[in-house]
């Protein structure tokens, strides 16, 4: 048998304030120099407070990405010049592939503890920027879980394998980069071992502390973990993470605002057909 390689953290990001949509407040991480490729960015929402979030995110474009929205607490409804329109609330999520264009809105709505709720963007490869835009919806109860060891995991998308060899699928089967996106809760003094070799495999711990491998991530901080096999999750007084994994693509990013291409002629053709009015094409 050959011996495990635990991964263990090869870098830290702590994720900074900042505000996005019609004045809403969010806790960002972003890398638009490939250093999370597939991933671009991960917003959290996160408040008590209704004029924190209460404006919501008001009609706009996007090219060149996905996006997934997952919902913790409260719940965002979610419209779009293609005629979709539904709301999501706690525990469900919402994955968008716009492709070569879609214009959106997203509202938030409230619970007795207020909204928490994440959107994370994957980048799309050249072959798929230009694309038919798709949307869709999963609640909660379709999502798999692996539950034992004071851990549960809750898979979004993508395979996530236990070290004893259990596995579930998560239904979102169409992420970008081969991704994968996992809701990680540890008990006090939980463990979870998986079994991951993807070449990009990130934890962000947004509750308490975890320990991935032999390092101590505390919440707010994203983790890059090196090279591996193996994953390892503890806490000694409980904690919370998303895992996201997938497979570089290795190519340019041109970045500007709601749109991420490959070269800055494709960002001026996106800015151009919207600002005449025939985005998205």
């Amino acid at each position: 048998m050959p011996t495990a390689t635990l991964r263990q953290v090869e870098s830290l990001q702590p994720s900074q304030p900042s505000q996005d949509g019609d004045g809403v407040k969010i806790k960002r991480i972003h890398d638009f120099g490939g250093g999370l490729d597939p991933f671009l960015m991960l917003d959290e929402l996160g408040s008590d407070r209704p004029d924190d979030y209460i404006g919501g995110f008001p009609s706009h474009p996007h090219r060149g990405i996905q996006t997934l929205t997952y919902v913790i607490h409260g719940g965002l409804t979610h419209e779009d010049h293609l005629n979709h329109s539904s709301t999501i609330n706690a525990g469900d999520a919402q994955w968008m592939h716009t492709g070569r264009g879609i214009i959106h809105s997203e509202m938030p709505l409230t619970d007795n503890q207020g909204l928490h709720a994440f959107q994370l963007w994957l980048n799309l490869a050249a072959s798929e920027k230009m694309s038919p835009a798709e949307y869709r919806d999963v609640r909660g109860s379709e999502m798999p879980r692996l539950a034992g060891g004071g851990a549960e995991l809750i898979a979004l998308g993508g395979r996530w394998t236990r070290d004893d060899g259990e596995t579930v699928q998560g239904p979102l089967d169409a992420l970008a980069g081969q991704g994968g996106v996992a809701h990680v809760t540890l008990a006090a003094t939980g463990e979870l071992i998986l079994r991951s070799d993807a070449p990009t495999l990130l934890v962000y711990v947004f509750q308490g502390e975890l320990a991935v491998g032999d390092a101590l991530v505390p919440a707010g901080h994203l983790a890059r973990v090196t090279a591996g096999d193996h994953l390892a999750l503890s806490s000694t007084s409980g904690g919370q993470a998303l895992l996201l994994a997938g497979t570089p693509h290795s190519e340019p990013v041109a970045h500007y605002g709601p749109f991420v291409m490959n070269s800055h002629a494709e960002l001026e053709q996106a800015l151009q057909e919207y600002r005449n009015g025939t985005f998205p094409g």
